[in-house]
């Protein structure tokens, strides 16, 4: 694994401390561990106990968070700006979940939960770091979307609509802080090895009433899938994809705001420049 290469005038000497939310598995945990290799001071965040312990078993600075329990959002703030002395280089937002079904299928409520997680909690704690980014002159937010932000598919409304107005909040935000020494981007991942599908599967069956839907036949499928843990793809990529574009994102002078990370997520993105939309969606809607 490569190691950072700082020299006194270099972005990455003035990288050095970072919050990885959602390191319990998948790109959290992967991007949390190579960063700690790489030299960075990680603040990692998980839920489950048995994923802090083994963050802490890896050397990593673990603490408890739920986006959607604004106690713990300030009190993650509070705890690491405490040990960094008031300092903090980069956030990278990465934990969410998925939540699977129809549009007609959602209840307001289970909307309003995938907004907590994936969209008003990352907000929140996003907000609580930018004064403290202001004052030092300099810092990174990364923000770990989806293709599907930019290219929505049928029966991930909830999760693309989280995704895509998350896009919009924090490029607005790119254009607010021009000038202030912080930067931001947006991740764009495509399928990825990861447990998002397993994860998501208990939102399904709790908010999602499969057996009596009009999309019975699809969601069949679907939980077929998420069982199995997603699409299984010798071609799927792992998470070390993210930390690639990760490590640009924190270190390069001029960092993009958008990285679309796959070949499918690369592709889907250029067929949303060049086809007319109906033909577009006529071909997403295949794909579900």
């Amino acid at each position: 694994m490569a190691t950072l290469r700082q020299t006194p005038n270099s972005p990455a000497a003035e990288l050095r401390t970072i919050i990885v939310t959602g390191a319990s598995s998948g790109i959290g945990a992967y991007c949390a561990r190579a960063l700690k290799a790489e030299g960075w001071r990680v603040f990692a965040t998980a839920r489950k106990p048995q994923d802090i312990a083994a963050l802490e078993a890896d050397g990593i600075e673990a603490f408890y968070l739920d986006y959607t329990e604004p106690g713990s959002i300030a009190a993650l703030a509070s705890a690491v700006l405490e040990r960094t002395g008031g300092k903090l280089d980069a956030l990278f937002n990465n934990g969410a979940y998925a939540q699977a079904g129809a549009v007609e299928d959602l209840s307001v409520a289970a909307l309003k939960e995938q907004f907590e997680a994936n969209f008003f909690g990352w907000h929140d704690l996003t907000r609580r770091l930018v004064p403290v980014m202001r004052r030092q002159g300099h810092g990174r937010l990364v923000h770990c979307s989806s293709i599907l932000g930019l290219v929505p598919v049928r029966f991930r409304g909830a999760y693309s609509a989280s995704k895509h107005a998350l896009e919009a909040l924090m490029l607005c935000q790119r254009q607010e802080l021009t000038g202030s020494g912080i930067h931001v981007s947006l991740i764009e991942p495509g399928p990825v090895k990861s447990k998002i599908a397993s994860n998501g599967l208990p939102w399904f069956l709790r908010n999602i009433d499969h057996e009596n839907s009009v999309h019975r036949a699809d969601y069949a499928g679907q939980l077929e899938r998420m069982r199995a843990g997603g699409s299984q793809s010798a071609l799927k990529p792992g998470p070390e994809v993210v930390h690639k574009v990760l490590r640009h994102a924190l270190l390069s002078r001029r960092p993009r705001p958008h990285y679309v990370v796959t070949m499918s997520a690369r592709i889907g993105a250029v067929l949303k420049r060049i086809l007319p939309a109906p033909m577009l969606h006529r071909l997403l809607a295949r794909r579900a």
